[in-house]
């Protein structure tokens, strides 16, 4: 059952912070003398909208390693078709290997699951799954064509031209720099052969389908007395297909005793891992979130050797995982290009859009209140709500209850292009895009789930959709900002620019899961979030320079708070 949110199950930290409770006296007063609007007869309960700068930033290239996560597929919307391939290296389970005389591989098999989750079993006892990463247009997932090639291209752990242990970046684009064009990457292609509880269906042309759905696999082994197969194992729904044993007893089996197979380093030079290379299915497709960093993601050889005994042999298994050092390529065909909005005035439109796709910034109290007087809009409401000692906080003359940023769709451009409800990205993600940390909205919420689709719910405001339908149209989004606005006010914060983008997960920019931005290859500076980068949804929201016509959607902040009367 396709459903539109992501559960990349990834456990996200509880933050415990003390310094932003009582900032000062006079503050902490106010606060405590506004109970509700029934008994605080000495304040009135007011609120204003602020007009804000936002604007589009195009993105080009983006730095694809280092992700964790790893995608495949293919992906149409409104702004075009994007096509996800990723390379690998592989790491070997053990080095130095004994695999004994005259043997004999059973399968090769390659196994990368889903993200899913078990909703209980059927009738006949087996595991029932939910997928909750695969994205496909319509009721039902669509296949995807899938060849899979020794790559030809050794994928460095640091880069030769930068700082002392500066990691390498690599990006969309098949780069490594602007003069480093990845062009030696499909070697040897791997043949696929027929799985008998498959998700690989081979056709008549040399195409080779991938079959998508949520069943998981049930390996079975001989027959008891009673005819009943033993059950090996269980495994949860995912791409798993069987390949030409020849390749990998060249490759493997007959390297036995070679220092290629002797430790990590030098089997990482003589196999530089696999380029898995997606392609449209009937000009048709699905965009698939692929868990490559789980156990049970891998190359399994099956093998066996005669014993004594003729008539038995035993059975083993060599096993390759994936690496750490895993790149992404994104092919776009777009036809909806995206440009550069303007960071001066702000843009009519905010362009969004995943992968090598677009940001937008976002500028609060932007420009001048009296230019004469040297008056910045900044300074004009700081004045409004705190005294000023020195340009330092003193104390408060209107306490902030509450603050957001509200965005609406363009319903219009979506409806236009037919876009489908599901593709508009349920959450975005709000960000310090000068520091490249998340605001102190995001640490503060304690709303923290597995669920990527409740957590942060109450700073980073889901996508409102009409009639709270979850497959509804979309509406707007809510942020809510109300910290950093206190940020802003009381601890002498920098009025830093914001960034906004689409997310898949909101969870993966918690600082505790060491994830870093990812560079842009035509920047020395500007990063975009991961959660941005892996995912491939767009969207399109009303700027602040809207025409006359559409004034009621232009974006803006508003603030809701306490003061004296």
């Amino acid at each position: 059952m396709k459903k539109n949110k992501f559960a990349l199950q990834i456990i996200s930290f509880g933050l415990i912070v003390l310094t932003f409770i009582a900032c000062d006296e006079d503050f902490a007063t106010l606060e405590s003398d506004v109970l509700n609007t029934d008994i605080a007869t000495n304040f009135d309960i007011l609120s204003e909208q602020h007009d804000i700068i936002a604007y589009t930033k195009a993105l080009g290239p983006v730095q694809t390693n280092r992700l964790g996560l790893s995608t495949l597929g293919v992906y149409d919307d409104l702004y075009g078709r994007t096509t996800s391939s990723f390379m690998s290296q592989l790491t070997a389970s053990t080095f130095n290997p004994d695999f004994g005389e005259n043997v004999v591989i059973d399968s090769v098999v390659v196994s990368i699951p889903y993200y899913s989750r078990n909703t209980g079993t059927d009738d006949d006892g087996n595991i029932t799954y939910e997928i909750d990463s695969v994205i496909s247009k319509g009721t039902s997932y669509k296949p995807i064509n899938l060849r899979i090639f020794e790559s030809n291209y050794f994928i460095r752990d640091f880069d030769p031209n930068g700082d002392f242990n500066e990691g390498q970046a690599y990006f969309s684009d098949r780069s490594a720099s602007e003069s480093e064009m990845i062009t030696t990457l499909e070697g040897t292609e791997l043949t696929m052969l027929r799985d008998y509880q498959t998700s690989y269906l081979p056709t008549t042309s040399a195409d080779n389908v991938i079959t998508i759905n949520d069943e998981g696999y049930i390996l079975e082994g001989a027959d008891d007395a009673d005819g009943v197969p033993e059950i090996l194992a269980r495994q949860a729904p995912g791409i798993r297909v069987k390949l030409d044993p020849e390749f990998w007893k060249n490759k493997i089996i007959d390297k036995e005793g070679d220092p290629v197979l002797s430790n990590q380093n030098n089997f990482a030079n003589y196999f530089k891992g696999l380029y898995f290379k997606a392609e449209a299915e009937a000009n048709d497709g699905s965009f698939l979130i692929l868990d490559t960093n789980s156990e049970n993601a891998n190359i399994t050889i099956y093998y066996s050797t005669p014993t004594d005994d003729s008539a038995v042999n035993d059975t083993a298994t060599y096993v390759l995982r994936f690496g750490p050092n895993k790149i992404n390529f994104f092919d776009n065909n777009f036809t909806t290009p995206i440009e550069n909005g303007e960071p001066e005035a702000g843009d009519s439109r905010i362009y969004l859009k995943g992968g090598e796709g677009a940001v937008a910034g976002i500028k609060l109290f932007d420009g001048f209140y009296d230019q004469g007087s040297g008056i910045t809009e900044f300074d004009k409401f700081r004045n409004d709500f705190v005294n000023l000692e020195d340009n330092k906080f003193v104390s408060s003359k209107r306490l902030v209850n509450e603050a957001n940023l509200v965005f609406y769709v363009d319903r219009d451009q979506l409806d236009s292009e037919n876009e489908d409800p599901d593709n508009e990205p349920n959450r975005l993600y709000l960000y310090d895009i000068d520091n490249k940390i998340p605001l102190l909205d995001y640490i503060l919420d304690q709303t923290n789930s597995t669920l990527p689709s409740l957590s942060k719910f109450s700073h980073l405001g889901p996508l409102q959709r009409i009639d709270d339908e979850f497959d509804g149209k979309g509406v707007k989004y809510k942020l809510r900002i109300t910290e950093h606005i206190n940020n802003l006010l009381l601890r002498d914060s920098t009025n830093v620019e914001l960034g906004l983008a689409v997310s898949l997960n909101v969870n993966i920019e918690d600082a505790s899961l060491g994830l870093t931005q990812s560079k842009l290859k035509n920047s020395d500076d500007f990063t975009v979030p991961a959660s941005s980068v892996l995912t491939p949804r767009g969207t399109i929201l009303f700027g602040n320079n809207t025409e006359p016509e559409n004034e009621s959607k232009r974006v803006y902040l508003e603030i809701y708070y306490t003061e004296p009367n």
